[in-house]
């Protein structure tokens, strides 16, 4: 028996429960291949280009900064900025993935780019996201040996990369986007949803931020709407 097996047999055990007979079985595997959606809100049930701006409204309400460049070229320059604005250093972790690998940034010789996983000694990250929801402004961040989830909370400044076309209205559009992307059955290991920076007031109700992730979240929005 392997672990997985051995965990849901614990977990049906302490609910007194045998192993779903076929029948039941099947019509919860009916019901999972499904997808079925539910109240989805009129808000994000907008053309593309109204999307990009509730996206940014909704964000920017949680404390996030947004800017928006019309080409990939753009980002090094745009990121020096940020940078340079809020003093931060000039070495930055960037995940492996090509759409961020690729970008031109020999053209800002003063940068130092790394490659690879985030770690504790890393002041900003940098990484793309694989779509955003304009419902709630949130990003959705999706794990991969080329996407390492740790770039995206160890740094304590979280810059995102986000192509405007991969916008989506709902949570229920983001997740269609992903299984035709990876797949029902390669989903990635990990699917993170992000709103702002990290933040908490478990303690004397007093707002921390980045008391579980980073304290400033930079989004750098790219591209023109595909009409």
């Amino acid at each position: 028996m392997d672990s997985r097996s051995k965990i849901l047999g614990r977990i049906r055990a302490g609910h007194n429960r045998d192993k779903l007979a076929k029948k039941d079985a099947n019509v919860l595997a009916r019901r999972i291949k499904a997808h079925k959606r539910g109240i989805i809100p009129k808000r994000g049930d907008i053309p593309q280009k109204d999307r990009l701006d509730l996206f940014q409204k909704k964000i920017e309400a949680l404390a996030a900064t947004v800017e928006r460049v019309s080409s990939k070229e753009d980002i090094p320059a745009k990121v020096q900025e940020y940078l340079a604005q809020n003093n931060l250093p000039s070495r930055i972790k960037i995940t492996p993935s090509k759409e961020v690998t690729d970008l031109p940034w020999d053209k800002i010789p003063t940068l130092e780019m790394v490659e690879g996983a985030g770690a504790e000694e890393d002041m900003v990250g940098l990484s793309p996201a694989f779509a955003a929801v304009a419902e709630s402004g949130t990003l959705m961040m999706a794990s991969g040996k080329d996407t390492p989830s740790t770039v995206n909370f160890v740094p304590e400044n979280h810059i995102v990369v986000l192509d405007v076309n991969s916008m989506t209205g709902s949570y229920e559009e983001a997740w269609d986007r992903l299984r035709e992307s990876y797949g029902e059955a390669t989903m990635p290991r990990t699917v993170n949803f992000i709103s702002g920076p990290s933040r908490t007031a478990d303690i004397e109700q007093r707002l921390i931020m980045g008391a579980h992730g980073p304290k400033q979240l930079h989004i750098i929005m790219v591209g023109d709407v595909d009409e």
